[in-house]
Parts: C-alpha cells; sequence; structure tokens
C-alpha cells in the first residue's frame, strides 16, 4: 500500500515504514498528521482523489527537525562586464518517518 501526500506545495509518494526528508515543518512535538492524501494504492484497489481523499490520514513520526541537504552553488556571470557573484545555498528538511496509513470510514 503506498499513497500520493501533497506537503508544503510539493507531492511525495509514502509507504508505511519509509523515512523522507521532506521540506521544512514549522511542527511542535515529535508527530505529525498528513491528510491532504491526492492518491491510494491499496493491492490492486485505487482510490483518486478530487482534489484530495477526505477519508484517509497518515500518521508520522519526527525523526529530526532540521537536517540540511547539500550545498549547491549559484553562479552569476555576465561576460565582457567583470560580474561574478558566487553563492552557496543548503536547504533544510525534516526528517520523518511514516507509521501509518489509515483509511477512515
Amino acid at each position: 500500500m503506498y499513497a500520493i501526500v501533497e506537503i508544503a506545495g510539493k507531492q511525495y509518494k509514502f509507504s508505511e515504514g519509509d523515512i523522507l526528508n521532506v521540506d521544512k515543518l514549522n511542527i511542535d512535538g515529535n508527530e505529525a498528521t498528513f491528510d491532504k492524501v491526492l492518491l491510494l494504492v491499496k493491492d490492486n484497489d485505487i482510490k483518486v482523489g478530487t482534489p484530495v481523499l477526505n477519508n484517509v490520514k497518515i500518521t508520522a513520526e519526527i525523526l529530526d527537525k532540521e537536517v540540511k541537504g547539500d550545498k549547491i552553488i549559484v553562479f552569476k556571470f555576465k561576460r565582457r562586464k567583470n560580474f561574478r557573484r558566487k553563492k552557496g545555498h543548503r536547504q533544510k528538511f525534516t526528517k520523518v518517518k511514516i507509521k501509518k496509513i489509515e483509511v477512515l470510514n
């Protein structure tokens, strides 16, 4: 069983027990629930939301609140103008472990 969930404007594919890095969440405590489930696949049964499924809830455990991603280099350059700018950026993530995908009736 897996689900496609929208978190902070991005879509993620989850199964139970998965550990993923999602964009940084401002949540207090060690548990989070996601209710914007767009698609749910259970065996051969596929449920598609219009736009979301109202009777599906995903419970997740927050393992680490601030994980830094890989550093990327942003380099701007204009030829013949002596213009060069080099900047680095590291995105912050929240490490999440999916505990349970519940289908409510």
